[in-house]
């Protein structure tokens, strides 16, 4: 529906009262309509919400307990574990609600809450995978005066920058939807709020929050992807030239799980992006968006943990730990 210019005061109060009406709710229709689908969904997103929460703090346990993780490498793994626990509970937690409820509202203040925190913690992903490339990219190219670069003062201001800058981007896009209107259509084709669904149910003009969108999503997507590209590339041009094969083992055993994790990230995100282009069907489209917004934050504790001898000691030794205690 469409909002109509402001020619009276009758006009005015109608539209004001549809305003106020719309904006005070938001309905999530989730995956799928289907009840007997439902009870299989609960059950299958409360898994890996578990999955995500207790792999990710067995990562931040082994790492705070275990003196030999303590290095920039792990300093950022750990803020990446701490990342995807908080990715996933802003929006998991509301869907598993919904679904016991029966209830697919959420107050327009929630909704936006949800956009601000889910555009934070996605880029802060985004930015934190680039950091670590070029930790790698130090660590490997530069190894002796890698503890000279990467000093704790500089892993915690680069950190803190990550979380500035992605902070000041979910501010300015939830600002930016507050200047919106809403009439009707109130329902997201999702199980949970996502800034470019949002935008289209608006009623106004959204060219700019549109153009916002792309701008801000190439400039904070792009240049980090660039920069792992480029880490990457003087990363294998190093290891190459090293004259043992073992070292050539040693570094790219380093940088395995890491490049997991960045194709696991951009990988889904770029299907998704090819999946809402391709398709018709919103419904495609929500299902797409687990794969971004949920599956990599799951597998990120077992690739790091499978795939690095260093976690696989540390895992053992809080286990161990653990257990004696017990």
């Amino acid at each position: 529906m469409v909002c109509l210019p402001i020619f009276s005061i009758r006009t005015f109060n109608n539209m004001k009262f549809r305003n106020e009406t719309a904006i005070s709710e938001f309905l999530l229709l989730g995956l799928t309509e289907d009840p007997g689908l439902q009870p299989f969904i609960f059950s299958l997103f409360l898994s890996m919400y578990l999955v995500t929460v207790l792999g990710n703090l067995l990562i931040i346990l082994a790492i705070s307990h275990d003196p030999h993780l303590h290095t920039p490498m792990y300093f950022f793994l750990c803020s990446l574990s701490f990342n995807d626990i908080g990715y996933t509970t802003c929006t998991i937690p509301q869907m598993l609600v919904n679904l016991q409820t029966q209830h697919q509202s959420i107050t327009y203040t929630g909704c936006l809450s949800q956009v601000a925190f889910v555009i934070v913690f996605a880029f802060v992903e985004n930015f934190l995978l680039a950091v670590m490339a070029y930790d790698r990219y130090v660590a490997i190219c530069h190894p002796l005066i890698y503890t000279v670069i990467m000093n704790p003062r500089l892993c915690v201001l680069l950190f803190l920058s990550c979380l500035l800058i992605s902070i000041t981007v979910a501010l300015f896009h939830t600002l930016m939807v507050l200047r919106l209107s809403f009439c009707t259509n109130l329902e997201i084709p999702n199980f949970f709020c996502e800034l470019a669904q949002v935008i289209k149910l608006s009623c106004s003009d959204t060219i700019i929050d549109n153009t916002m969108v792309y701008v801000s999503t190439s400039i904070f997507c792009g240049i980090p992807f660039s920069g792992i590209i480029f880490s990457y590339i003087h990363i294998v041009s190093s290891v190459l030239r090293m004259p043992s094969s073992e070292g050539k083992h040693k570094a790219f055993s380093t940088c395995g799980s890491h490049l997991s994790v960045v194709s696991l990230f951009y990988g889904t995100g770029f299907a998704v992006y090819i999946s809402s282009a391709m398709s018709d069907s919103l419904r495609k489209t929500a299902v797409a968006s687990v794969m971004y917004s949920v599956v990599p934050q799951m597998l990120n504790p077992f690739i790091y943990s499978l795939r690095n001898r260093d976690m696989k000691e540390a895992l053992r030794k809080l286990i161990s730990r653990t257990a004696s205690i017990v």
